[in-house]
């Protein structure tokens, strides 16, 4: 075995709690089979899960074995940990769909050859077996309620005195008996996952202790949130940053991270890519010489951009984030161009105007730039005005051969209000 990735984990902070101080050494001297929980509640993986998957990553380039289990089961309840309010159920047809979305983002950081290959699991497999009656005595006879109530899951949600359905109780249950399971085939005997699942993983080593006798371990990481506390996941609409380019597009991706505060920028990048100490205290140093280079920030935004959706894509998202506000935005793509301004306001103009030409003060009180012809030409005089990026003289016509990707005009007055003309 290689040398314990513990301390590699630890430096770049993904040690938040641990069972017990003999993980370390147990990392050390053998390979263990480490598995993680990932409920397909949603269509994809958002920033967030991202913590949980780069340290099993880590675990597995050191050696060691990631198991990775798709709740086919837990997501038909929901986990409560670390929520306000129930879940609401969805359809085994969605979860079924939500699996497949989700399974296929977690293979592009695992290898599957080898000996130490990654191991995919659906909890469905082995928990759909069981009747009711057989669960219950089985393992529920094993899990006292008074053990239950005093897991965070449970307990913060009843000392806020927020309802908390039987379904929901029992899903730390279910979570037991997966680590009970994976134990049992897998010689599985570390879990590890969020900070919030610190009671779940827990209550699984306690039902493994008295079934069996024997020791397993836990360990949990920080849930990720921003400088400004904000916090991701699936239901935090403020930091929604999904894993699927349907839901976040590269550009937005890669622009997410571009943007991060720079007391955000060093911590990401020891989570979020596989760059050394040497790297990154380096882009640490740059940042604190000349944070407006955002030389961090751009690491970063390559590193993760290229891990989610590959190479090509991003150097074309970072090749449009250096252009796009330049003279030669015509050089993107027009899926990109409209991404960029997709929440600018938009007119639509006669396209067979453009022949004879149109007058610039005239566009510009088209797209509500101005208010009259005489206001825009004051503007235009002043220097003010920009179209498709370059700065416009008082007497200019736009004619077809300006327009970009055969239809779209760009108008800008000063630094930030933006209109589009479409011609048709």
């Amino acid at each position: 075995m290689e040398k314990s990735v513990y301390s590699e984990l630890e430096w770049r902070g993904f040690i938040k709690q641990r069972t017990s101080p003999e993980i370390a050494p147990l990392l050390g001297r053998e390979r263990v089979k480490c598995y993680v929980g990932f409920d397909p509640t949603a269509a994809s993986l958002h920033l967030g899960s991202l913590v949980p998957i780069m340290a099993l990553s880590h675990l597995q380039r050191a050696g060691h074995v990631p198991i990775i289990l798709i709740g086919g089961a837990t997501g038909m309840i929901g986990d409560p940990s670390g929520k306000s309010e129930e879940r609401k159920l969805l359809t085994p047809e969605t979860i079924r769909e939500n699996m497949q979305g989700v399974r296929g983002q977690l293979e592009k950081f695992f290898s599957f050859t080898g000996e130490n290959a990654a191991i995919v699991v659906n909890n469905a497999d082995w928990t759909a077996k069981f009747s009711y009656l057989e669960f219950l005595r089985e393992v529920g006879k094993h899990l006292t309620v008074k053990d239950m109530l005093e897991k965070d899951s449970a307990k913060r949600r009843l000392d806020r005195e927020q309802s908390l359905s039987y379904t929901e109780f029992s899903y730390m249950i279910l979570q037991a008996h997966d680590f009970l399971h994976l134990f049992d085939n897998m010689a599985c005997v570390l879990q590890a996952g969020g900070d919030d699942q610190w009671g779940n993983i827990t209550l699984g080593i306690d039902l493994i202790r008295k079934l069996r006798g024997r020791e397993a371990y836990g360990l949990t990481f920080p849930l990720l949130t921003t400088a400004s506390g904000e916090k991701f996941g699936k239901t935090e609409k403020c930091t929604n940053v999904w894993l699927d380019a349907k839901l976040t597009t590269p550009y937005r991706f890669y622009q997410y991270f571009i943007n991060v505060d720079d007391k955000d920028a060093i911590p990401f990048l020891k989570l979020f890519t596989y760059l050394g100490p040497e790297e990154i205290h380096r882009l640490e140093q740059a940042t604190a010489q000349a944070p407006q280079e955002r030389q961090a920030q751009k690491a970063l935004a390559r590193q993760v951009t290229t891990l989610i959706h590959g190479g090509a894509a991003t150097e074309a998202v970072a090749r449009a984030s250096e252009i796009v506000f330049t003279e030669e935005i015509g050089s993107i793509s027009e899926e990109i161009f409209h991404e960029v301004f997709a929440d600018a306001p938009t007119q639509v103009l006669p396209a067979a105007g453009l022949a004879p030409g149109v007058a610039l003060v005239d566009a510009l009180v088209a797209a509500g730039l101005s208010k009259s012809r005489n206001e825009a030409r004051r503007l235009v005089e002043q220097g003010g005005v920009y179209l498709n990026n370059r700065k416009a003289g008082p007497d200019r016509k736009i004619t077809v051969a300006e327009l970009l990707f055969g239809r779209w005009l760009l108008l800008r007055k000063g630094r930030k209000e933006t209109c589009l003309l479409r011609f048709e």
